[in-house]
C-alpha cells in the first residue's frame, strides 16, 4: 500500500471510525499497534510495523503519534468520536487563523467558528497553513482569530501534539474579517 492510502485509512479509523476495522480506541485515543496491524492485513491491507512506522514519521502534518514503545498508536486530534488527548489549556499567540473555503465566509462571521462534527475548531499559527486547509474545500480565505483577547475573555485554548491550536468555539466578536 501507498504511504498516502495508509494515512488516509489510519485518518478514518483513528479519529472517526474505528469501527470500521473492528477496533476499539481507548479514553484517550489509543489503540494497541499489533492489533491495529492484524485487522489490517486480515483485510488484505499489507502493512507492517516498519511501514507503519514511516507513515507516523512522514505523515506532512503528524496526524498521528506512537506512545514511548511503540506499542499504541493514535491520532494526535481532529477526531469526531469523544477520546480525551490529555491536552492542557495554554496561552495562544495574539492571533490564530483558520483557513476555509469562500462560501462559508458569510456564515462564519455572521455565527463564529463552530466545531461540527469534531470535538475542537482547529485553527493555525500562520497564514500559509491556513490556505493550505481552505484550499481543500474551494476557494480559500484566510479568518485571523483575535485569540490573545478571546483567551484573556476567559476562553480555553489547547494545542495539540502536531502543533494545531484547538478551542471549543470562536465567536465572530473574535474574527478580524477575512484575508485572502
Amino acid at each position: 500500500m501507498k504511504e498516502k492510502d495508509i494515512s488516509k485509512f489510519l485518518s478514518l479509523v483513528l479519529r472517526h471510525q474505528p469501527q470500521a476495522l473492528g477496533i476499539e480506541l481507548d479514553p484517550q485515543g489509543w489503540t494497541p499497534v499489533d492489533e491495529l496491524l492484524r485487522k489490517m492485513q486480515h483485510r488484505g491491507m499489507a502493512v507492517d510495523l516498519d511501514q507503519l512506522k514511516q507513515v507516523v514519521a512522514n505523515n506532512d502534518k503528524q496526524r498521528f503519534a506512537f506512545n514511548a514503545d511503540c506499542s499504541q498508536i493514535r491520532a494526535s486530534q481532529g477526531h469526531s468520536v469523544a477520546v480525551d488527548l490529555g491536552l492542557t489549556p495554554v496561552e495562544p499567540p495574539e492571533y490564530l487563523y483558520h483557513g476555509t473555503a469562500e462560501a462559508n465566509v458569510e456564515t462564519i462571521l455572521r455565527e463564529g467558528l463552530r466545531k461540527q462534527s469534531r470535538q475542537h475548531v482547529h485553527l493555525s499559527v500562520d497564514e500559509t497553513t491556513a490556505i493550505k486547509v481552505g484550499q481543500r474545500h474551494g476557494k480559500p480565505v484566510v479568518l485571523r482569530v483575535a485569540s490573545g483577547r478571546m483567551h484573556r475573555d476567559g476562553n480555553a485554548f489547547y494545542l495539540s501534539e502536531n502543533k494545531v491550536w484547538l478551542t471549543e468555539a470562536v465567536p465572530a466578536q473574535y474574527l478580524e474579517g477575512q484575508r485572502d
